[in-house]
């Protein structure tokens, strides 16, 4: 198992991970246990956490924040993606990075200065991704490809779990694949991801997958059969 306790790793010298990146969204857990769900995600085979940060105004849920995040810190072993789903986000930054993140991800959409907020999160120590929107055209990520390490494609709406895959957002990912040839980029996909949807996504060129409902519904002893099945199709997809 990875062991970064509070420290901050860049997206591409994580240790030993086991490809392709399946990140459980906490969205989609038990949130009167959110320790355990980390640590039952952890133990059946995956090495990143992803946390939606939703502040009520950038989208209309409330999830958790900064302290939240610094009390589960200890609960994963391995590498934190704090997803901001917030707005205004720069006051945020230092607090999210003293929560442990390892990465944070930001909105094209959530502020006037995306670059310097960017810029921001690199400074704090964390490695830095960009998030873009279903009606979001993948052009928009141009002006700061050369200070990212991540591109996320939401291919649902952002803001609640369990909704539908938008099969457009497919198209989306193969655009930016090409936008970013030659780069040490990588494509992640959050949103209604499945086995179906994470092949589908997996052959459009992601290669980080953010799953809440698809893993977190059920038996938390079936967790590990549900991660192993669909790393599967997604390394059929890949293939």
């Amino acid at each position: 198992m990875l062991s970064y306790g509070s420290g901050r790793v860049d997206v591409d010298k994580t240790e030993t991970v086991i490809a392709p990146i399946i990140a459980p969204s906490l969205l989609s857990a038990d949130f009167a246990a959110l320790g355990a769900a980390c640590r039952c995600a952890e133990d059946s085979g995956c090495n990143w956490l992803h946390l939606d940060v939703m502040d009520g105004h950038f989208v209309p849920a409330i999830t958790f924040g900064p302290m939240v995040c610094k009390a589960l810190r200890p609960h994963i072993r391995g590498f934190m993606d704090v997803h901001l789903m917030i707005s205004p986000v720069d006051d945020q930054l230092a607090a999210f990075a003293d929560s442990g993140a390892n990465h944070m991800t930001l909105h094209v959409e959530a502020g006037p200065h995306l670059y310097k907020s960017l810029q921001t999160v690199r400074e704090l120590g964390c490695s830095v991704g960009v998030a873009i929107n279903p009606g979001t055209p993948a052009v928009a990520i141009l002006p700061v490809v050369e200070i990212i390490d991540l591109v996320c494609v939401m291919t649902v709406n952002p803001g609640a779990g369990g909704q539908a895959f938008i099969h457009s957002q497919l198209t989306k990912i193969r655009e930016i694949k090409s936008m970013i040839a030659g780069r040490a980029i990588k494509i992640q996909v959050d949103g209604g991801i499945d086995p179906k949807t994470g092949y589908e996504a997996a052959r459009a060129g992601a290669d980080i997958f953010v799953a809440g409902s698809q893993l977190f519904s059920g038996e938390p002893t079936d967790m590990g059969d549900r991660i192993r099945y669909l790393r599967h199709e997604i390394m059929r997809g890949q293939a």
